[in-house]
C-alpha cells in the first residue's frame, strides 16, 4: 500500500517495473537517446509517485527521479511499493538540488539526443533547459509513454473495474433522489458522496447532473434547478481507485415517459451505442466505431444534434489516447480501454447520452461499467 491509497492487496499487482524498459526500447524510434518526463501521470505510471512534483530522466542506462523534501519519505516508499527502487535513483531537494542532479545525469554522456515531452513542455522551460544543458542537443516527443499507457496490463485493468464498481453502486445508492425534487447539485453531491463512501479516493472528474433543458448541454454543470417529473436528466459521472478512473453516463427520465420527439431520442441513443459497443474489437480502427454510432444518429433525422466524438481513452487519467473520433486512426488491440458514448441534444429541449467503458479482448469487448440502462426514474 502506497500513502494516501486504498489497500490493493486483493487485486493483481501492475507492472511497473518493466516499463521503464519497454520506454527505452522506443526512444530510437522517437528520435531520441534519452527522454525527461514532465507529465505527472506518466511519472507515476513509471515509477508509481503520485506527487504533485517531480521531474524524471530516462538515459539509456540508469533512471533518476527528483522531488522536494514534501516527499521524502513517500518517494522512497512508493518507489519500493512499485518494485522500482533498486532501478531508479532517487534525489530529494529544492529547485537548484533537482535541477542539478537532472543536468549532470543528462550530460554525463556526450552527444545524446535528449526527448522532451512536447505536449506538456512550455517554450519558456524549453529555452531554459537548452540554456543548462549546453550541448545536449533537444528533441522533442510526443506521445512515446502515452502509447505505452494505451494497452493495460491485468493490475491496471482490476484497479479500473474496481472503479467502475463503486460507481455502479454510488447511482444505485442515489438515483431514487430524481423522483423527490432534489435539484442537480443535491444529485450531485450525493453521488460523489456515495463513490467516496464506497471506496473511491476522489471523483474521476467533475459530475455532470444535467436535467430538462440543461441536459442539451453535453458537460453542462450542476445547477439548482429542481429536476421535474417528465425530465431527461443525464449523468456523466466516474470513480477513482488507486489513480485508476471509470467513466459511465446514464440518462433517466423522471417518470418514465419522455415526450414525443425525446422517447424516440432515447431509443435512438440506445441503438447508436449498442451498435457501437457491438463495433469494438481487436483490429478495428476507432473512427470506425465513431462511424457506426455517427450514421445511425444520422440516419435518424439528427445528424446535426450530435457535436462531440464518440469516446476516448481512460486510465490514469480520464481522457487519454486513443480518441474515438471522426477521421482517429488508432487501431485497437486488447488490452485498450475505451468510451463509447453517442449523444443527441436538442436546444430548448433535452438531450440523451448513454456512455459505457469497454476493454478490449481478444474476441470483441468487455464492459468495465455495469449499471442497468433503464430509462425509467
Amino acid at each position: 500500500m502506497t500513502a494516501g491509497h486504498p489497500v490493493t492487496t486483493d487485486l493483481p499487482a501492475m507492472d511497473t517495473a518493466g516499463r521503464l524498459a519497454r520506454l527505452r526500447a522506443g526512444l530510437p524510434a522517437a528520435g531520441a537517446d534519452a527522454l525527461l518526463v514532465t507529465t505527472l501521470a506518466n511519472i507515476r505510471y513509471l515509477t508509481g509517485f503520485t506527487g504533485s512534483a517531480a521531474l524524471l530522466l530516462v538515459t539509456a542506462d540508469q533512471t533518476l527521479l527528483v522531488t522536494d523534501g514534501r516527499y521524502r519519505t513517500q518517494a522512497a516508499e512508493q518507489l519500493d511499493a512499485a518494485g522500482v527502487a533498486a532501478s531508479v535513483a532517487l534525489t530529494i531537494g529544492g529547485a537548484v538540488v533537482q535541477r542539478d542532479a537532472v543536468v549532470a545525469l543528462a550530460t554525463a554522456t556526450t552527444g545524446i539526443r535528449l526527448g522532451l515531452e512536447a505536449e506538456n513542455i512550455s517554450w519558456a522551460a524549453e529555452r531554459r533547459w537548452a540554456e543548462l544543458l549546453g550541448a545536449t542537443e533537444l528533441v522533442p516527443v510526443s506521445g512515446v509513454v502515452e502509447t505505452l499507457r494505451q494497452v493495460k496490463d491485468a493490475g491496471e485493468l482490476a484497479r479500473m473495474a474496481r472503479a467502475a464498481v463503486i460507481a455502479d453502486a454510488a447511482l444505485a445508492d442515489v438515483v431514487s433522489l430524481l423522483g423527490t425534487g432534489a435539484t442537480e447539485q443535491e444529485v450531485a453531491l450525493a453521488l460523489d458522496t456515495a463513490m467516496r463512501r464506497l471506496g473511491s479516493e476522489d471523483r474521476a472528474f467533475e459530475t455532470i447532473v444535467a436535467s430538462g433543458p440543461n441536459a442539451a448541454k453535453p458537460h453542462a454543470r450542476p445547477t439548482d434547478r429542481p429536476i421535474e417529473t417528465g425530465d431527461p436528466v443525464v449523468i456523466d459521472f466516474g470513480a477513482t481507485f488507486d489513480g485508476y478512473r471509470s467513466d459511465m453516463t446514464r440518462t433517466f427520465c423522471v417518470g418514465g415517459k419522455p415526450a414525443a420527439e425525446l422517447a424516440r431520442v432515447f431509443a435512438v441513443v440506445a441503438e447508436a451505442q449498442a451498435a457501437g459497443v457491438a463495433a469494438v474489437g481487436p483490429g478495428v480502427v476507432t473512427g470506425d466505431i465513431d462511424k457506426v454510432c455517427r450514421d445511425h444518429i444520422a440516419e435518424s433525422g439528427w445528424a446535426d444534434a450530435f457535436e462531440h466524438g464518440t469516446g476516448h481513452g481512460v486510465g490514469l487519467d480520464i481522457h487519454e489516447a486513443p480518441a474515438v473520433g471522426q477521421g482517429s486512426t488508432a487501431i485497437l488491440t486488447p488490452g485498450v480501454v475505451v468510451t463509447v458514448e453517442p449523444g443527441i441534444y436538442l436546444a430548448g429541449v433535452g438531450g440523451v447520452r448513454i456512455e459505457d467503458t469497454v476493454v478490449v479482448t481478444d474476441q470483441g469487448c468487455h464492459p468495465l461499467t455495469g449499471f442497468p440502462k433503464d430509462i425509467a426514474a
